[in-house]
C-alpha cells in the first residue's frame, strides 16, 4: 500500500507540474517524457538522452578506445563522460587493457562522477580554466575532443547559431595547445549560415571532417556534428607554446 500511495503521490505531482505550464512548455515536456531515449537512458542508467548520439558515433567510427585521453567540453549532466570513462577504460575496469583518462568541463554544476575528473562552473573559453585543463590532463594533452556544447538559448535561430560556431572555433583555439597529432574532435553545431567557417577551419586543421546526422537527434532539430579526425597541426601548435 505504501509504495501505491507514493506512486499516486508522484503522479499527482507530475499533473500538477505540466498544468503549471504554458502550452509551449506542455508540448516540450509532453515530448520529452514520451521521447523513447529518455525512457532508454533511465533504463540503462544514463544521465540523459544525449548519450545515445555519442555510442551511435563511437560504434561506427570507434574514436574512444582503451587508454585515450578525453576532454569532454560541456559536460554536464555527465552523460557523454560516462560512455568515454567506460570506452577509454579509465577506472582500469579491464586489466588488460590500457587505462585513460576523461576530464569533464562546463559551466554548470556536475555531479561526481567515478572515473572521471571533472571541472565544474568552468568557462571553457577563459584563460584561467585553459591552464587549469592543461594542468590536469597527463602531460597536458588529450587524444579525444568531444564538445556537446551549446550556448544559452536566445530563441533568435541565428543569434544562437552564431554564438555556438564560435564556441567550437574557441575550442580548436584551445586544441592548438592540447590535442595530440592524430586527435580526433567531434563537435555540435547548429546548422546555419556560419557552418561552412567551422567546417573550413577544421579542414585546415585536420585530415578528415565528415558532416553527420545522428539517429538519436530529433528529427526538427538543426543538429549536426562534426567529426574531424587526424589532426595535424602539429608544428603551429608547437610555434605557439
Amino acid at each position: 500500500m505504501p509504495n501505491l500511495l507514493l506512486q499516486h503521490q508522484r503522479i499527482h505531482t507530475a499533473v500538477q507540474f505540466l498544468k503549471s505550464k504554458t502550452g509551449a512548455e506542455h508540448r516540450w515536456l509532453e515530448r520529452h517524457f514520451s521521447d523513447p531515449y529518455v525512457k532508454k537512458a533511465k533504463k540503462e542508467h544514463y544521465r540523459c538522452r544525449s548519450v545515445y548520439k555519442l555510442l551511435e558515433v563511437d560504434d561506427k567510427y570507434r574514436i574512444l578506445c582503451p587508454g585515450l585521453r578525453v576532454i569532454d567540453c560541456g559536460t554536464a549532466p555527465g552523460a557523454w563522460a560516462q560512455v568515454a570513462v567506460q570506452r577509454v577504460n579509465a577506472m582500469g575496469s579491464d586489466p588488460d587493457a590500457p587505462i585513460g583518462f576523461v576530464l569533464g568541463v562546463d559551466l554548470l554544476h556536475v555531479f561526481p562522477l567515478e572515473g572521471a575528473v571533472l571541472l565544474p562552473r568552468a568557462d571553457i573559453t577563459d584563460p584561467v580554466t585553459q591552464k587549469k585543463i592543461q594542468e590536469v590532463l597527463p602531460k597536458g594533452m588529450v587524444d579525444v575532443i568531444l564538445s556537446d556544447m551549446a550556448p544559452n538559448a536566445t530563441g533568435i535561430r541565428q543569434l544562437d547559431h552564431h554564438k555556438l560556431i564560435h564556441l567550437c572555433l574557441s575550442l580548436l583555439d584551445l586544441a592548438q595547445h592540447i590535442l595530440e597529432p592524430g586527435g580526433t574532435m567531434l563537435c555540435k553545431y547548429w546548422d546555419g549560415g556560419e557552418s561552412h567557417l567551422l567546417q573550413k577551419r577544421l579542414m585546415q586543421d585536420f585530415q578528415e571532417v565528415k558532416t553527420l546526422k545522428l539517429q538519436a537527434s530529433r528529427k526538427e532539430s538543426a543538429e549536426r556534428y562534426y567529426l574531424a579526425q587526424s589532426y595535424k597541426r602539429a608544428a603551429h601548435r608547437a610555434s605557439k607554446t
